[in-house]
């Protein structure tokens, strides 16, 4: 019977070589000292292992208490504080060392403005012994000084004129009223003097002929008696065109708004129908 097991591949010591390896891995790890006892395992490890994650859990709340109870103490054998504490500690300080600055600062800044004050009101009253009052008016404590600003204000208010103010102020502004339509007016004058700016255009009209026997120069005659308000007949020459026949090229200043060039050639055409047969507009430029 032994002999037959012998033969058989059977491992009969596995449950203790996997025990074995499950705490050679905790050692490894470091969650289990060399000298302690291995515990037995169950079926799969899952108590050594829910074991090892508590006491894991127990010593961070455990470090977290000390780090609070370490923070808040202040005996000799507590840790030190945080560096967070001791930096807000010297800021406060620090502003206090400014506050204490600025208020003593201010304190002089207002008295100086006292003194100056005092010296303004010797000064506007035009006594003859000015450096004395100064002096005086510095050395004087701070309440008095509306006192005597009340009397000075019942005095200007005595000598206001309630009833001749009105009418010196309507007297003014009527002046400056006449003054104001004054500019004004002469404004517009000198405006209307300046001339307009007139728009004007260079045409260049080409005045075709039926044949060579029309007399050109008769044609520029006869275009230069058309008269118009606006228009300005200029320098004419002939030009060649084809089988011996010339058409005359002629140049005509206009004024935009008074002359029309589509009715000036309607007018050429119509009034030298015998002679002309077309108007066409070689060149138009704005001047």
């Amino acid at each position: 019977m032994a002999s037959a097991y012998m033969q058989d591949s059977v491992w009969l010591q596995q449950r203790k070589f996997e025990d074995a390896e499950a705490f050679y891995q905790k050692v490894k790890s470091g969650t289990q000292d060399v000298g302690a006892p291995a515990q037995k395992a169950g079926p799969s490890g899952q108590k050594t292992e829910t074991s090892s994650i508590k006491n894991e859990i127990a010593q961070a709340r455990q470090h977290i208490q000390n780090v609070l109870r370490s923070g808040g103490s202040s005996g000799a054998g507590a840790s030190p504080a945080p560096s967070g504490g001791g930096d807000s500690t010297v800021r406060i300080e620090n502003l206090e060392k400014e506050n204490k600055e600025l208020r003593h600062s201010v304190d002089e800044m207002k008295a100086l403005v006292q003194k100056l004050e005092g010296r303004v009101r010797v000064l506007e009253g035009g006594s003859g012994s000015a450096p004395a009052a100064s002096a005086a008016a510095a050395k004087a404590p701070v309440k008095a000084v509306p006192a005597a600003a009340a009397g000075d204000d019942d005095d200007e208010d005595n000598e206001i004129d309630l009833f001749g103010s009105s009418s010196e102020d309507e007297e003014e502004k009527e002046k400056q009223e006449k003054i104001k339509q004054a500019r004004v007016k002469a404004y517009y004058e000198k405006k209307a003097k300046k001339p307009a700016l007139i728009a004007k255009s260079n045409v260049i009209l080409d005045v075709k002929p039926y044949d060579d026997e029309t007399d050109m120069k008769e044609v520029e005659d006869k275009l230069r008696t058309i008269t118009q308000d606006g228009l300005r007949w200029c320098a004419a020459k002939l030009v060649p065109m084809a089988y011996g026949i010339k058409k005359l090229q002629i140049s005509i200043v206009i004024e935009d708004d008074k002359v029309s060039v589509e009715d000036l050639i309607e007018k050429i055409t119509d009034n030298f129908e015998d002679q002309v047969q077309s108007v066409d507009i070689a060149a138009f430029n704005k001047l």
